[in-house]
């Protein structure tokens, strides 16, 4: 195991870094900047191209390994395994797509983009694994801002792809070849296990504003230079102050260690609480035997122990009885699996997701078969709405977890509603909708990131939770490939054949999809309020007088 940086600034130094590293993890989310290349210059039809578009989905979310990986090796190992993997891949798609390889195999193609966007998963999860551990009481803040970062790196992307590479597909693609290496070697020092500060300090939670500010400013940025491209003229010096405007953004994070360094505060020792963890090592029961104590057996159910077991246990001074973990504590992936809730919220991530992720895939299309030819705005208005469904899950979970014991799922269910909704307006093809449509859209999608990534770890801990989360974000790839690769790309594929080309216009190239999407989404409210009633008294426990409390074997 990895020693731990001792000291308050060191965690915010690598939180800094890991938004560097998720803006790089990001790279999948680019697919619609070069897919009509992939399409015009290697000649595929649309079912080819979705098919590679699942490609893209199973390489960033299949991240098993990195998790396992995770609890084996320091941060900087995993970060080198991502690095590695987006060199290769995108320079392999570099070489199809600017020609200077001819005539690759489709299946070579097809690997190559899983490799490339495989990166993401090795790189996001040592990042966020590592700073989850690093600020344990803030979990879904954290998770809300560093996903928020990989929400809007689509943003980012597209803005140094309008500005810098003049809409250039083979540009972009050696960008990401050389620049996501760069990107994660400079970072990789700085990204490391630290001690997390004992009890809640009033100082994190106003770093912590101040980031989600700076997120967010950053996003408005992003959002209005990308509307000014689009519609004015602007000349090379212009297009270079706003990159270089950017960047600055980009580097508000790294503030707050230099202001620890420049103005350092006199730490005084927290007063003992009884309802705050002051030790995450401590190894005595959070809670003394009381009423809530026996609350809580009344959910929990213990392994049965043989009279062997406790003959032994007593002959060892200590009678024990070994039972599995409960809710709320550190599971291993096996002992999580098993479990009901594990699977109620895979399935509900992968309705969620995996319809949001279909309309990604095949934005550009989607675009194009309503009248809108350019998609830069399109993909950046979904990267914006993203960025705030992914931020604003953190906050306002947070807020209503800590304030109300409100399970983060419900806005899971909140959100897959209006999903429903999104879905009609598309299917409509009413004029004006398409942008309301993606808006909506955009949001809700990164609602459910920034929702299951703490629900997963305040439900089965932090000490197996790269594996644990990491599984979960299989729903992604897999509803890809079922609503994505099979029914948006064989129903478009279908209408285009009706009009005798390759290429589909109109409102009936997606309607049927939309319609199916929407009733996906209908069934996902209905198991996000399932599992939103199962997981309640849990949240009660956990949040019980406004604050996180580490259950006893929590030791990360």
């Amino acid at each position: 195991m990895p020693v731990l940086k001792q000291g308050s600034r060191p965690p915010w130094v690598g939180f800094g870094a890991a938004v560097w590293v998720q803006i790089a993890a990001g790279n999948a989310y680019t697919f619609p900047l070069y897919s009509h290349a992939l399409k015009s210059v290697l000649g595929f039809n649309q079912q080819q191209l979705t098919i590679l578009g699942v490609a893209n989905d199973i390489g960033e979310n299949v991240g098993i390994l990195p998790g396992i990986a995770c609890n084996k090796f320091p941060p900087w190992a995993v970060l080198l395994v991502g690095v590695c993997l987006s060199f290769l891949g995108y320079g392999v798609l570099w070489l199809a797509v600017s020609q200077t390889v001819q005539s690759l195999p489709y299946w070579v193609l097809w690997i190559a983009l899983c490799i490339a966007t495989n990166s993401s998963a090795w790189l996001g999860t040592a990042v966020l694994v590592t700073n989850m551990r690093n600020f344990p009481l803030s979990r879904g803040t954290v998770a809300g801002i560093l996903k928020g970062y990989v929400g809007l790196s689509a943003a980012v992307f597209t803005e140094v792809y309008t500005m810098v590479l003049n809409g250039s597909a083979s540009s972009h693609l050696l960008l990401l070849t050389l620049g996501i290496p760069v990107i994660g070697l400079t970072m990789m020092y700085f990204v490391r296990p630290c001690t997390p500060a004992s009890g809640e300090d009033t100082s994190e939670h106003i770093h912590f504003l101040f980031t989600q500010a700076a997120s967010l400013a950053l996003a408005v940025y992003l959002l209005t230079t990308t509307i000014l491209k689009e519609y004015l003229s602007l000349g090379n010096t212009i297009c270079y102050i706003f990159i270089a405007v950017m960047v600055i953004l980009l580097m508000a994070p790294l503030a707050i260690p230099l202001k620890m360094t420049l103005f350092p505060a006199n730490i005084k020792k927290p007063v003992p609480q009884t309802d705050v963890v002051s030790d995450l090592n401590q190894t005595e029961p959070l809670l003394t035997p009381s009423s809530s104590a026996s609350y809580l057996g009344s959910f929990y159910e213990l392994e049965d122990v043989s009279e062997l077991d406790m003959l032994l246990a007593m002959g060892e001074g200590a009678i024990k009885k070994k039972r599995k973990p409960r809710r709320g504590e550190d599971f291993k992936f096996r002992e999580a699996v098993i479990k009901a809730d594990f699977w109620l919220l895979w399935f509900v991530y992968f309705l969620g997701v995996g319809s949001g992720v279909t309309v990604l895939n095949n934005l550009a299309q989607i675009g194009v078969s309503l009248g809108v030819n350019n998609t830069t705005i399109l993909l950046s208005l979904l990267s914006f709405c993203n960025f705030l469904g992914r931020l604003g899950a953190g906050i306002v979970s947070e807020h209503f977890v800590r304030s109300k014991t409100i399970p983060r799922t419900f806005w899971m269910a909140v959100t897959q509603a209006i999903m429903i909704l999104s879905f009609l307006l598309y299917a409509s093809a009413l004029s004006g909708t398409l942008y309301a449509a993606t808006a909506l859209l955009g949001i809700c999608y990164g609602v459910q990131f920034g929702i299951m990534i703490p629900t997963a770890s305040e439900l089965f801990g932090l000490r197996h939770f790269g594996i644990i989360f990491n599984f979960m974000q299989l729903g992604n790839p897999a509803g890809a490939l079922l609503f994505s690769g099979f029914l948006a790309g064989l129903v478009y594929d279908s209408e285009a054949a009706k009009q005798m080309g390759s290429s589909c216009i109109g409102p009936n190239c997606f309607r049927i999809t939309f319609l199916i999407l929407a009733g996906v989404c209908g069934l996902g409210t209905l198991l996000s309020i399932i599992l939103t009633i199962r997981i309640r008294p849990v949240y009660q426990m956990l949040y019980a007088g406004g604050s996180f409390r580490l259950p006893s074997n929590s030791g990360h």
